[in-house]
């Protein structure tokens, strides 16, 4: 007999698989000096003005932080010129993108995404029993036209991350426009910008050039990947202050700690210097991506803080080979394999040891 009796969507469900750490991989195949690229994270710790941030607050960790943040979703709402009661914080934008499959999805209603896209996607519509719509990705990139066409009068939310993850792609906020121009309005189309920050690109906004005039569209952000409070777990909704009660409804009792609000309150402030990192990294990217493509690989754009190899079925070589030699990676099995940007010695590392791989495969 079974311990229990779980649900059987839950019963069916894959867990979240993270990216394997430095250490994983040094005690798997006995190796020193293993590097991690496998996860999106900023190589780069906090501003100076964060840390001391957080040293400063970690006295009070014996008591609750604000279960809404509110002094956190001001300050938002300053940064971005929006009305505060359009602001939502939750455990990192993930836990938001939980919250909203929670509040919104029944068993049977439809949940519209392209594919290959963020892992945690298909997990959560799992988990409230609704049904994935998935749309293939077109060069690498979202098929909008066909996103619009695989929405049906069963279709709760379209997720679009953008840049997308794990191809590195993204699109215009105009193209985005005439996807929600042809959704119903009772739909929510949330707009997943995780990497937003690495964006170099002209892309628009779609807080100011969507929202006004489309009260459905859901914009998720977050302070772990540009902020380097991956740990930490801050992420922030804009949306119609209608959808914000919902949110808070389902909202886990102080999901958002307190060293994560004084963390994220600090990095806005310090967001000058926060972007001096982040210009580096993005520098760094494209210097990596210029470096693929002269040695011959064919990769698309990459508009965030990774970079992605489309090798098809040649990633179940390419990966455990690079994995041995010491650069973790994220593969795709049969897909691709993304690469995240490190220092600039670790992204040598990772050209020196993807040429070598692919010299001998």
């Amino acid at each position: 007999m079974s311990v229990g009796r779980v649900r059987p969507a839950v019963a069916a469900m894959a867990s979240y698989r993270p990216g394997k750490s430095a250490a994983q991989a040094e005690d798997e195949h006995g190796i020193t000096d293993a590097i991690k690229l496998a996860s999106n994270e900023n190589p780069y710790p906090p501003v100076p003005a964060v840390v001391e941030a957080i040293a400063a607050a970690a006295g009070d960790v014996n008591r609750y932080g604000d279960h809404r943040a509110a002094d956190l979703r001001a300050a938002i709402a300053g940064w971005l010129d929006v009305d505060v009661d359009r602001v939502a914080a939750g455990c990192g934008s993930v836990g938001l993108l939980q919250q909203l499959l929670l509040a919104y999805v029944d068993p049977g209603d439809e949940v519209v995404y392209p594919w290959p896209s963020f892992e945690a996607y298909p997990i959560d519509v799992q988990l409230t029993g609704g049904v994935e719509v998935t749309v293939p990705l077109v060069d690498h990139t979202f098929d909008l036209e066909a996103v619009a066409a695989a929405v049906t009068d069963r279709t709760k939310l379209v997720l679009l991350a953008n840049p997308n993850n794990p191809t590195g792609t993204a699109v215009h906020v105009d193209q985005l426009r005439r996807l929600v121009e042809q959704v119903p309005g009772d739909v929510l189309v949330v707009v997943d910008e995780a990497y937003r920050e690495f964006v170099t690109a002209d892309l628009g906004d779609p807080i100011t050039d969507l929202q006004p005039g489309h009260p459905n569209v859901v914009v998720l952000r977050t302070f772990s990947k540009a902020f380097g409070l991956a740990a930490l777990r801050t992420g922030y909704a804009v949306a119609d202050p209608e959808v914000v009660v919902e949110l808070d409804k389902v909202l886990i009792a102080f999901a958002v700690n307190h060293l994560a609000q004084v963390a994220s309150l600090a990095a806005i402030a310090a967001r000058d210097e926060v972007q001096a990192v982040v210009d580096r990294i993005t520098a760094e990217r494209d210097r990596v991506v210029a470096s693929l493509r002269a040695d011959g690989w064919d990769l698309p754009d990459a508009h965030a803080n990774f970079v992605y190899l489309p090798l098809g079925s040649r990633t179940d070589v390419v990966f455990p080979e690079m994995e041995k030699r010491g650069v973790v990676v994220r593969p795709f099995p049969g897909v691709g394999m993304r690469v995240t940007i490190g220092t600039p010695a670790q992204n040598d590392r990772f050209l020196a040891t993807l040429a070598e791989v692919a010299a001998g495969s």
